[in-house]
């Protein structure tokens, strides 16, 4: 036996021993109807996670992006808009106090020009469903 076959051999044991805990803990819940007092017991799962909202043929894109811990860009450009948001609401504070109100239009500008990008992409990918 060579060594890859062997150790192939130990992961599959080992992933038979977690099966088999699993299988004992499912038993175990079932029986004493801890599963059943779930408030989801027999409903579809729903994850919230956007998955059927999501263009089947961009599915599988998405997940490996959030399984590498990449967002999409479309999520960061949502991210810079909250907080050049948060930036601008606090310059408008101080404006209130007479502080010159010169940078809060331009940061306005910004803000609507960064949505309007996003609102454009946004669209672009329900139409075509690609980018």
């Amino acid at each position: 036996m060579t060594a890859a076959s062997k150790a192939q051999e130990e992961r599959e044991q080992r992933l038979r021993l977690v099966e088999d805990e699993i299988g004992r803990r499912l038993a175990e819940s079932e029986s004493t109807g801890e599963l059943r007092s779930a408030p989801s017991f027999g409903k579809p799962m729903h994850f919230g996670d956007g998955y059927e909202e999501t263009p089947a043929e961009l599915r599988m894109p998405m997940k490996i992006l959030k399984d590498a811990g990449v967002v999409p860009p479309e999520v960061e450009a949502m991210r810079e808009i909250a907080a050049l948001q948060a930036e601008l609401d606090a310059l408008v504070a101080a404006a209130a106090s007479g502080a010159d109100d010169t940078p809060v239009r331009a940061l306005r500008q910004r803000i609507a020009e960064k949505r309007q990008a996003l609102a454009l992409r946004l669209e672009k990918l329900r139409a075509s469903g690609s980018l």
